[in-house]
């Protein structure tokens, strides 16, 4: 607010009159009143300032002070519309009078006249450099201050989203703590950005003015999560390459920017590389590391703070299967760009807290740090790194004692799980690392009779890794003490015991398994018959058919008459021939093996069939009957007497009693019934019954 008062003496009015007529007919616009004043309550040195608008560059501004003793003081030929003067120059204790006149060309143009005390007047510069920060929904805003005593300020804000709306506006006192003005503003939204600018004045000047207004600012939304990280780890000749990517922020804490920190322990550390700050304003980022345990940090900024960090761990390489280290720099000089780390080893917990660094910047110091610090009987993990193209690489990583010693501590939960006659399985748990105090070669393994007659103690090596073992050799029925150590280096530890008895052993068991074994063989014998039963049943063999040739004999007579046959019957042995022989009442039935018909060939002879008639047939044919089957009985008696004793001859029945006639005819008929009943098996039966009484048919 501008306190000072624009006096009109009769001098001023008539002689701005006249220069308002003559700059009027000149087209000469007047310049503002001037304001003249201090910086803070301690400065010496007055500014005075002024506003003028003009597009022409020869502008000159002469300035006039006059007091109440018309004391005055003139600085003529000024370029710009500001000037400082020194207090010498001014009477600054009592009222003066000062005004502008400006020179265009040959035109002139005078400003009113303010009037004041000068010393009185302080005006701060605007505000500037800024800092805001989020506390819940206040925000505060801080910048430098312009004096040594709290000021007064003036706040207008309004949502950034609402940029048309009007602005809030807040009178309110700083407070002043080291150089710095702060003010709080309340009730805000602390989701939501902000437009806010600042202007203040002293609190403890008589005349005091108001600053120019700070430029706006945008004060960006809190950053109130971490970012939500995620990593991969690829390994790298030695180097681990950690890629990073992070969700994007919200976007009302992003209307200036926002810039992401990107910071190792590694890097903090100075191992082996030199520390680095990593910024990027994207959402992802590159790190290396080595293969040490590392925690990366990852940390949003804006211009109200910054977030909560973000911590990814990354452990050290896995540390199975490593080596007793055989060779360390810890006594030789450690050369640039090379450091050495040392983890203590808990149960292999690989922690980055219990790291010790020897570095070669404070080699000598950091030494007698490490072997004051380092313990005995307790496991490191070592690691030697170096600097490569900017990149950290490990190029060694082992295992090491400063001192070893035995086992304090026997295997856990040693237990026996199965015992058997002559066996027993044992199982116990890996005594830890923090129990071992040295590398641990083996366990050792005893085992010594107790009962019935005491043995002999037997002892032996069992690999380290292993965390079971079976007990072979045992005496049935016996008492046993078993025994189980580590071993290091440095001897034998403490030893975990038991005590077992096997099983006796039992006959009975032979008989069993005997038993058990025959069974198993009859009940395999029986399934492998009911299952070829059942196979035959679902799938029965199919017959061949077998039809030989036969070649009925001739009758040696050519008178005799042959005899007529009534068919064949074939099974799968041979056939047979079935016919009526030379006499009425004789029956001929022929057989003949396979191989035998087989091996003749087919004959085809002329043949004479007549009905029988029983008691009515002339003499004529019943002579020609006897004779044929006579002349018949001569040639199969011949054929049998060359053939006699082969098991494939054919054989023939003829009877030729006349007493018998009767009784042969009556069988002849039951064969020719049966004859007509056979059916079919193993083999194939031809129906040959005549079909009509003339018997006719074959």
């Amino acid at each position: 607010m501008e306190t000072f008062k624009h006096s009109r003496s009769l001098h001023g009015f008539v002689l701005f009159a006249l220069t308002a007529t003559v700059s009027k007919g000149l087209a000469c616009e007047a310049p503002s009143s001037p304001q003249c004043f201090r910086r803070n309550e301690e400065e010496s040195v007055y500014i005075c300032e002024w506003g003028f608008h003009t597009i022409k560059s020869d502008v000159m501004f002469d300035l006039y002070f006059n007091n109440s003793s018309n004391s005055k003081a003139t600085f003529v030929n000024l370029k710009e519309n500001r000037t400082e003067i020194i207090e010498e120059k001014l009477t600054v204790g009592y009222e003066v009078d000062f005004w502008v006149e400006a020179h265009v060309g040959n035109s002139s143009c005078t400003s009113l006249t303010s009037s004041g005390v000068l010393v009185r007047s302080v005006k701060y510069d605007a505000p500037q450099n800024i800092l805001v920060s989020w506390s819940g929904n206040n925000l505060s805003l801080s910048w430098p201050a312009a004096g040594e005593h709290p000021a007064l300020a003036e706040v207008w804000f309004r949502q950034y989203e609402h940029s048309t709306e009007s602005w809030d506006k807040k009178l309110i006192n700083t407070t002043y703590e080291a150089s710095m003005y702060k003010i709080i503003v309340v009730n805000l939204v602390k989701r939501s950005a902000y437009w806010v600018q600042i202007r203040h004045q002293s609190t403890r000047a008589q005349t005091p003015l108001w600053s120019n207004w700070s430029p706006v600012i945008i004060v960006p939304a809190e950053l109130e999560h971490k970012p939500e990280v995620t990593s991969k780890t690829k390994r790298i000749n030695g180097t681990r390459k950690v890629t990073l990517t992070w969700k994007p922020t919200p976007h009302a804490a992003t209307p200036n920017g926002v810039n992401y920190s990107v910071n190792d322990t590694h890097s903090s550390r100075g191992c082996p590389c030199k520390r680095k700050s990593h910024e990027t304003s994207t959402n992802s980022y590159t790190v290396y590391v080595s293969y040490s345990a590392v925690n990366i940090t990852v940390t949003a900024r804006n211009a109200a703070g910054e977030s909560p960090r973000a911590i990814i761990q990354v452990p050290a390489a896995s540390a199975a299967n490593l080596k007793i280290c055989d060779k360390m720099l810890m006594d030789e000089k450690i050369k640039k760009r090379t450091c050495l780390e040392f983890y203590e080893l808990r149960d292999a917990d690989l922690k980055p807290e219990s790291v010790m660094t020897l570095t070669a910047r404070r080699q000598r110091k950091e030494k007698q740090t490490i072997n004051k610090n380092m313990k005995d009987f307790t496991r490191y993990l070592y690691f030697e790194h170096r600097c490569d193209d900017g990149k950290p690489q490990t190029v060694k990583m082992c295992l090491f004692y400063k001192k070893e010693g035995v086992p304090n501590k026997e295997p856990d939960d040693f237990t026996v799980v199965a015992e058997t006659h002559n066996s027993a399985s044992l199982s116990w748990k890996a005594i830890s690392h923090e129990h071992q105090r040295g590398f641990l070669t083996h366990y050792n393994l005893c085992s010594e009779k107790i009962s019935p007659q005491d043995g002999k103690k037997e002892c032996f090596n069992v690999s380290a890794s292993a965390t079971k073992h079976h007990l072979k050799d045992l005496t049935p029925g016996a008492k046993y003490s078993i025994s189980l150590a580590g071993v290091t280096r440095a001897g034998e530890g403490r030893s975990a015991t038991q005590t077992i008895t096997t099983l006796p052993e039992k006959p009975a068991n032979v008989w069993l398994s005997f038993g058990l074994l025959l069974a198993f063989f009859l009940l395999s014998t029986c399934c492998t018959v009911v299952l070829k039963r059942i196979k035959n049943k679902i799938f029965p063999p199919v017959p061949i058919p077998v039809i030989p040739d036969f070649i009925p004999r001739q009758p040696e007579s050519e008178g005799a008459v042959g005899s007529m046959y009534r068919g064949f019957v074939f099974s799968n042995e041979g056939a047979a021939l079935v016919g009526y022989g030379g006499k009425r009442d004789e029956l001929k039935v022929f057989f003949c093996s396979q191989q035998e018909m087989w091996e003749r060939k087919e004959e085809v002879h002329e043949l004479t069939l007549h009905q029988i008639v029983a008691e009515q047939k002339s003499v004529s044919e019943e002579t020609s009957f006897r004779e044929w089957d006579d002349r018949t009985n001569e040639h199969l008696e011949a054929e049998r007497s060359d053939s006699a004793g082969s098991d494939d001859e054919c054989s023939s029945l003829d009877s030729t009693d006349p007493t018998l006639r009767e009784t042969k005819m009556t069988e002849l008929e039951q064969v020719e019934n049966e004859l007509a009943m056979l059916i079919y098996k193993n083999g194939l039966v031809f129906d040959v019954k005549s079909e009509s009484p003339n018997h006719s048919d074959c």
